[in-house]
């Protein structure tokens, strides 16, 4: 759990609650504008002047999301963090605030929360947003990280996820399935960990897929890129739970149908011979997996020339008229494969 378990532990009793708060969160600087007044009062105040409040949450439980056994407590804690502001960075708005609350049972010391918090901090001045809040409390359910983000935005610039309209062109960003075949990773080494304790961990090669899962990053930079290149999207979503269940999404939000190009699907190298390692299909990994953190969004036919030659950017499909269904286009043989959702479901899935 601690990096250094020599040290003499704290116990979080000898804190109590508002003593731990205060001792997690008072080195946190403010730098938006926008915070008028952070923690030490019973709510925050955020002056939006004049812009529209966006605000998001997501939370994190410990044996359904994450797993300690391999997880670093503050990589969890950067992770909480960022996959908040992905939803912000979704709705195409500029992350500026979150609260964080987290609920921890008695065999965690407050070194722990430390290590949790430094991840928090790190995330913090990376995104340069501002820790206004949260709460602590106890659990009998392991460790529990609640954390809400706000944004802000001029109202006509939100993108929301139901102005697709047919044949606008599906894009994301960055590349998928990295997430996924990196949890496969740390859960197989995990495996021989538990049957051997004396076998080293086989880790070599995969560094760039253990980072998609344990340290994603959130893609709040495409808003900027996308204005440099005078595209506003018709509608956006970031891919969380999988590539295919995101694009159900839009689809019901905007009354639309898709066709997705499984030869269009972006992967990492190490993505894909990994893939082949462990006999799974790459696709399915970006289709499915989940926790890739990029953003998905449609745009409109006339923008192809502005987006087709990006770096940061893949077209893999179209959208259709509503009803029409949403399909896979098989490498190929162009066989049209309906798309599931068979995603990540918190309800389903556990670590």
């Amino acid at each position: 759990m601690l990096e250094d378990k020599s040290q003499e532990l704290t116990l979080i009793s000898k804190l109590g609650e508002f003593g731990l708060i205060k001792h997690l969160t008072e080195n946190f600087p403010i730098v938006q504008n926008s915070t008028k007044l952070s923690i030490g009062d019973d709510a925050a105040i955020i002056d939006p002047e004049n812009q529209k409040v966006v605000v998001s949450t997501d939370m994190l439980a410990e044996g359904v999301h994450f797993n300690l056994g391999y997880v670093p407590l503050k990589h969890l804690g950067y992770k909480a963090v960022v996959v908040n502001l992905s939803d912000i960075a979704a709705m195409n708005a500029t992350p500026t605030q979150i609260l964080v609350s987290v609920a921890v049972s008695n065999r965690f010391p407050v070194e722990a929360l430390e290590e949790i918090y430094a991840g928090i901090a790190l995330a913090c001045n990376r995104y340069k947003v501002d820790l206004v809040g949260g709460d602590t409390t106890s659990s009998n359910a392991g460790l529990v990280i609640s954390v809400t983000a706000i944004g802000l935005e001029n109202e006509e610039k939100i993108i929301k996820r139901s102005g697709a309209k047919p044949n606008d062109l599906l894009v994301v960003t960055g590349d998928l399935g990295g997430a996924y075949l990196g949890l496969q990773i740390l859960e197989r080494e995990h495996s021989v960990y538990l049957a051997n304790p004396n076998m080293q961990p086989e880790m070599e090669g995969y560094d760039y897929i253990l980072e998609r899962q344990l340290k994603p990053e959130a893609r709040t930079d495409i808003k900027k890129k996308l204005e440099e290149l005078d595209i506003l999207p018709t509608s956006m979503i970031d891919i969380s739970d999988g590539l295919a269940s995101e694009v159900l999404h839009l689809s019901d939000q905007s009354k639309v149908s898709f066709n997705v190009y499984e030869e269009k699907l972006p992967m990492d190298e190490t993505t894909i011979h990994t893939a082949d390692e462990l006999n799974l299909n790459p696709a399915m990994a970006a289709l499915n997996g989940g926790e890739d953190y990029e953003l998905l969004f449609t745009i409109s036919p006339s923008d192809f020339d502005k987006i087709r030659n990006h770096p940061d950017f893949t077209i893999i499909g179209h959208a259709t008229e509503e009803g029409q269904g949403n399909f896979l286009v098989a490498r190929g043989s162009n066989q049209l494969i309906p798309l599931t959702a068979q995603g990540w479901d918190a309800f389903l899935n556990k670590e």
